[in-house]
């Protein structure tokens, strides 16, 4: 009898253990699909009332009137009628996949040692069981970009949907580009003793600088020859900048150091350039826009640089560069858990930066797609287009409207549980009487 009570134990255990973990990554999808009646948000500034959006195969095949759209026999016909559908969140600069909890270093896998690590890969570093990422995408964030961090070159960054078995199967852009820290002009130190908080002239900053100088000039003779041997791992991997096929993506804040670093790079042989930072972006709109540079934006729910700042810059920041023609996105910059609120930032953008609701809707969708070479695949509802997509009870860019109710990333349903929730339930049973 004890025998069989220690079975039983033993799986009402794994059971009760299994219930705790991440659910399982949607099914492809086996039938076509149509969602009806909601406002169908396009991503590309137009917004379709009373409309209807059909996939099948995981891909896009119709986006239009309720009336005008209608799935093959035996599709799944959804009625969505007073929903909002929305193009998926894509979350650019970030840590997710490659970070769980900060103070376990075990669980921390976002930096090597070194200060040139081109060669670093992002990609074979991603942990899809990460109870992190289910409760991004319960706020509608499917697409994260996952980013290397420390030393001056850090490594190239890779692009994951939300859902998925491993990195092989999540991943939806390899590589995608090679993230450098361009040395500021100014510098800061906390003294400990006095705690107080001193800036003053960047003493390192040229023999940083000369150091990025000798490895790309390395990286771009090393890139024209056809066979080499040896092969060097760190030059390989920057050939793609040279190629047009990678980004560079500069993180600088400062308005001086933004000029530099791009001029730095044209003059060095690189396609593409991609500004990650830019604090200070809104003094050279016209230089970004003229050299057709891009700029991710840090979170802008903080505080303005500088004491004599407009107190609401931050969140005008990205509807200023937008007007002034610069492909902008905006970002929470190296953070995991806290970019599953992204959507906010937009809609902050929309109530301070005299843009209107669908133009900021852009700056996490259709921006962010085209800024990582992924605008054929995803950040707009259009035809052709993955079936990545939120259906919410409102607006997600704003928090009292931000109900995601259904999840289809590549046409499968994905199953919206997290920890969280499950700790919601948990505590409610005790509290909430």
């Amino acid at each position: 009898m004890k025998k069989y009570t220690l079975i039983a134990s033993l799986l009402l255990g794994m059971t009760a253990g299994a219930q705790a973990q991440n659910p399982a990554p949607a099914k492809p999808q086996t039938k076509p699909v149509v969602l009806t009646g909601a406002t169908i948000h396009v991503g590309n500034g137009e917004v379709i009332q009373n409309g209807a959006i059909a996939f099948d195969k995981g891909i896009i095949t119709q986006v239009g009137q309720a009336g005008s759209v209608s799935g093959p026999a035996g599709a799944e016909t959804v009625d969505v009628k007073g929903k909002h559908v929305f193009p998926g969140i894509i979350s650019l600069n970030t840590t997710v996949g490659l970070q769980e909890i900060a103070s376990v270093r075990a669980t921390v896998d976002y930096r090597e040692v070194g200060e040139i690590n081109p060669h670093v890969r992002a990609l074979v570093a991603y942990n899809t069981d990460s109870e992190v990422i289910p409760t991004l995408r319960g706020n509608g964030i499917l697409v994260s970009q996952s980013v290397p961090q420390g030393g001056a070159i850090s490594g190239s960054s890779s692009v994951f949907y939300s859902d998925g078995w491993n990195w092989e199967d999540a991943v939806l852009k390899k590589d995608d580009g090679i993230w450098l820290s361009w040395p500021p002009f100014l510098a800061g130190s906390f003294d400990n003793e006095t705690f107080t908080y001193a800036v003053k002239r960047n003493e390192k900053r040229q023999e940083t600088i000369n150091l990025f100088k000798q490895t790309f000039a390395e990286a771009k003779a090393y890139s024209e020859i056809a066979n080499p041997s040896p092969v060097n791992l760190r030059l390989t991997a920057m050939k793609p900048l040279f190629e047009g096929t990678a980004n560079l993506y500069i993180r600088a804040d400062y308005a001086k150091d933004i000029i530099e670093a791009i001029r730095f790079a044209k003059e060095a042989g690189v396609k593409k350039i991609v500004i990650a930072g830019g604090n200070e972006a809104h003094k050279v709109t016209a230089f970004l826009k003229d050299n057709q540079v891009p700029v991710i934006i840090n979170t802008t729910h903080r505080l303005p640089e500088g004491v004599d700042e407009n107190v609401y810059l931050p969140y005008e920041l990205p509807g200023i560069l937008h007007k002034a023609g610069v492909k902008v996105a905006v970002t929470y910059a190296d953070e995991w858990w806290r970019t599953r609120n992204l959507g906010f930032l937009a809609g902050t953008a929309s109530g301070f930066g005299n843009v209107t609701p669908e133009e900021a809707l852009q700056f996490i969708t259709r921006n962010a797609a085209d800024i990582i070479g992924a605008g054929q695949l995803v950040g707009t509802l259009e035809k052709g287009k993955q079936a990545s997509l939120i259906v919410s009870e409102g607006d997600i860019l704003d928090m009292r409207g931000n109900v995601v109710q259904m999840v289809y990333i590549r046409g499968g349903k994905v199953n919206l549980d997290d920890k969280q929730k499950r700790l919601y339930e948990k505590y409610k049973d005790k509290y909430g009487k």
